[in-house]
């Protein structure tokens, strides 16, 4: 178990460092995606806790309304990883497949997963606010948007790192493949937000954190 758990910590290390080795490396080992699941279950379960300290308790938010971003940052992460995953495999071995392009759906799934472990550290920016306050510096939220869009960058940074070495081809191929992935991804929610006559305020909640990112 130690060393299940060592060999884990060692790959979220070299995930977030962006080194292409640890990426090939679990897209030929099929059992590393249930450590893919357990960074992206990490996320989910750090950006719940940092939104509800966030708006529950620093903001005095009443919790059926704090509720509704809690959700969010649970789902998130699974729909843009299961999102992100299938579109880049569907266009990297078809549109942008390089000649030497030999991979799987798993495959991409098991590398974009561990791209995700920059996002552990989001929940640093939900506690920013209360670390403000206690040192007497403010409320502003520009360090805190400021951090959730320097971690986003490299989310998206190791996603391309994770896709190119998935598919095996060119970082400007990988750039691509990424660039469109999350393209067809917005516009498949914005399309299921259409299909709905009153969308729920969840789904306009999705939609409007999807145009920011992407």
């Amino acid at each position: 178990m130690n060393a299940r758990r060592s060999s884990l910590l060692r790959r979220m290390a070299r995930a977030a460092l962006l080194r292409p080795d640890i990426y090939e490396e679990v897209e030929a080992d099929p059992t590393s995606i249930r450590q893919a699941s357990m960074i992206l279950a990490l996320v989910a379960l750090g950006g719940a806790a940092g939104s509800w300290w966030l708006h529950a308790v620093h903001r005095g938010i009443p919790g059926s309304v704090a509720l509704v971003p809690v959700v969010l940052e649970v789902l998130e992460p699974f729909v843009l990883w299961l999102g992100c995953s299938f579109f880049a495999y569907a266009v990297g071995a078809t549109v942008f497949r390089g000649p030497e392009t030999e991979t799987d759906f798993r495959e991409v799934l098991r590398t974009v997963g561990f791209a995700f472990t920059p996002a552990l550290f989001r929940v640093v920016a939900f506690l920013l606010p209360g670390f403000q306050g206690a040192l007497g510096l403010g409320e502003s939220q520009a360090p805190r948007v400021v951090l959730s869009f320097t971690l986003e960058c490299w989310v998206v940074v190791a996603g391309v790192v994770a896709v190119r070495q998935a598919l095996d081809f060119t970082t400007l191929r990988g750039v691509g493949t990424f660039g469109v992935a999350s393209l067809l991804l917005v516009t498949v929610v914005n399309g299921l937000g259409e299909t709905i006559e009153s969308p729920p305020e969840i789904v306009l909640l999705v939609l409007d954190f999807l145009r920011v990112i992407f």
